[in-house]
């Protein structure tokens, strides 16, 4: 029998939607009593919240896994939560006999039961799939920060030929208008001023309300809500009446995360990708042309199998085309069980990392493009988190931009200012007018 722990640490990898349900094990753990401690602290409890996409993220989590042994020869209990967990199951104790609890991320709430078990001198595993059951286990949102996460829908049917979400994560399943309108409410209450509405495929949200356009305008009538956001989108799922919830509903930031993965129509249809470069092209105009100032940011991969250099140069081209705000980008990475892993014709790593190069430099250039043309514009931001500097503090910009700022103004204050300089990371600014205190009252640093 082990020692019932007493506190706890939860260590996330991967996606904003792994940052939510770190944050819900957190709640449940505090809400058994147990505490939680900074992560240079040794805790009775250490939960690796993982991510599988890539492999790099996943070897990562085992490497921590071995970093928990102290000098001494003890450790702490160990749940090896999140994707990894679902996708490797009761082998994951094979691989390191260290691990006590494996838990998928639909089970995640019988993470306190599962901890008893393991003080009973069990090891656990729990890798079922219920449809959304645990939300409505979990703990009652309450003392948030000034920006927030909400989960409303989970799982992806699109099954690309390079994921693993369809299965680790499951089906599509959107989770109750009520459910969600709830939540916002109790995060608005707990300090938050700006929440990001999550999803594997976001946009095929579906309840009460219609679709994630219905969502949005619910939503934005909360009372002390200030911002709304959302990711990530798959192209297929862009509707029009969401489209134009980005010209009608004020609350919703001039920012699309819009993956594309490629240039190349044939390696599009090699990924199992449901549009073509043109399509894509098609839904940023409509976008733009609902709201022109609209940031646009994407995925990209290179060196899926058989991409030649033809295809990376259409890759180049539609980020010409688009003029990316922002995008993210990785080397293709093979993932056990998805069709892409088995083949033929698969890029060597030294192709990859120069083709990454080359992407990552005409991205770059876009994006510092985009942040000049802000220069001069006077906006609001929302302080959430201090400077590097003495007396500055950094804001979000509406376009997701970091802005620096001299201010003693508090983490949550929403301040109006004049963006002065802009580098490819980050922008500058000088405040306009002295920030309102008292309506930052009760936000959490």
């Amino acid at each position: 029998m082990t020692d019932s722990p007493k506190t706890f640490r939860v260590k996330s990898f991967g996606c904003q939607m792994n940052a939510y349900d770190g944050e819900r094990m957190a709640e449940l753990l505090g809400a058994q009593g147990l505490t939680p401690v900074a992560d240079n602290e040794d805790a009775d409890l250490v939960v690796l919240n993982t991510c599988h996409i890539r492999e790099k993220a996943a070897e990562k989590a085992y490497s921590d896994i071995g970093r928990l042994k102290r000098e001494d020869g003890s450790r702490p209990m160990i749940a090896l939560a999140g994707c990894v967990a679902q996708a490797e199951g009761a082998e994951a104790k094979a691989r390191s006999q260290m691990i006590d609890i494996v838990v998928g991320p639909q089970a995640y709430h019988r993470l306190p039961e599962m901890v008893a078990d393991v003080s009973a001198g069990k090891r656990p595993v729990d890798t079922d799939m219920p449809a959304l059951s645990k939300f409505g286990a979990l703990p009652a949102r309450r003392k948030v920060g000034a920006s927030a996460f909400l989960t409303v829908q989970e799982g992806c049917d699109k099954f690309c030929t390079y994921c693993v979400v369809p299965y680790t994560r499951g089906a599509e399943i959107s989770r109750p208008f009520a459910d969600i309108e709830t939540e916002a409410r109790s995060l608005v209450e707990g300090g938050a001023r700006e929440i990001t509405l999550l999803g594997q495929n976001v946009n095929a949200w579906e309840g009460t309300c219609g679709g994630l356009d219905g969502l949005i305008r619910a939503i934005a009538r909360i009372d002390g809500l200030e911002r709304i956001r959302y990711t990530t989108s798959h192209p297929a799922d862009m509707s029009d009446a969401l489209i134009a919830a980005h010209g009608e509903v004020e609350k919703l930031m001039p920012y699309l995360h819009l993956p594309v993965q490629s240039g190349s129509d044939r390696i599009l249809k090699a990924m199992n990708r449901s549009h073509s470069a043109e399509s894509y092209l098609r839904t940023i105009e409509k976008v733009r042309a609902a709201r022109p100032d609209i940031a646009i940011s994407g995925d990209f991969i290179v060196g899926f199998p058989g991409e030649s250099e033809e295809d990376f140069t259409q890759t180049l081209s539609i980020i010409d085309a688009v003029g990316y705000a922002s995008a993210y980008s990785f080397k293709y990475s093979a993932r056990p069980g998805t069709p892409a892993a088995v083949m033929g014709d698969q890029i060597s790593r030294e192709i990859m990392e120069e083709r990454l190069a080359k992407l990552q430099e005409r991205i770059i250039k876009h994006q510092l493009a985009f942040n000049r043309s802000k220069v001069g514009i006077d906006t609001q931001i929302m302080i959430d988190r201090k400077g590097r500097a003495a007396g500055q503090m950094v804001g979000k910009s509406p376009w997701l931009q970091s802005v620096h700022v001299e201010t003693d103004a508090p983490i949550g204050a929403m301040l109006d200012v004049t963006l002065t300089s802009a580098g490819p990371n980050s922008l500058g600014g000088a405040l306009r007018t002295a920030p309102a205190l008292s309506s930052v009252e009760g936000v959490a640093a």
